[in-house]
């Protein structure tokens, strides 16, 4: 889960030095997929009884929002190369 968790960082990070439209879009989608695989990985542990759910509904609902940030940030660049 920690390197799931924190390879978002590191992509998103990656994704501000991007060189094309194309990278960035692919770099913030390689985040989505360590956010998705976290939310993953939260689940397992609530399931096993590892951790209860209100340990990590927070974190939950700040990833879902980070997901829905990083959605928006696709969508506008994907937007915007097709008016071109």
């Amino acid at each position: 889960m920690l390197r799931s968790a924190t390879s978002v960082g590191a992509q998103f990070r990656e994704s501000q030095r991007s060189k094309s439209d194309a990278d960035f879009t692919n770099k913030i989608d390689g985040a989505l997929q360590e956010a998705e695989e976290t939310l993953y990985w939260f689940e397992l542990l609530v399931g096993a009884q590892i951790v209860s759910s209100q340990d990590t509904e927070n974190l939950t609902r700040d990833l879902n929002e980070i997901m829905s940030v990083f959605v928006s940030m696709v969508r506008k660049v994907k937007d915007k190369n097709a008016k071109r």
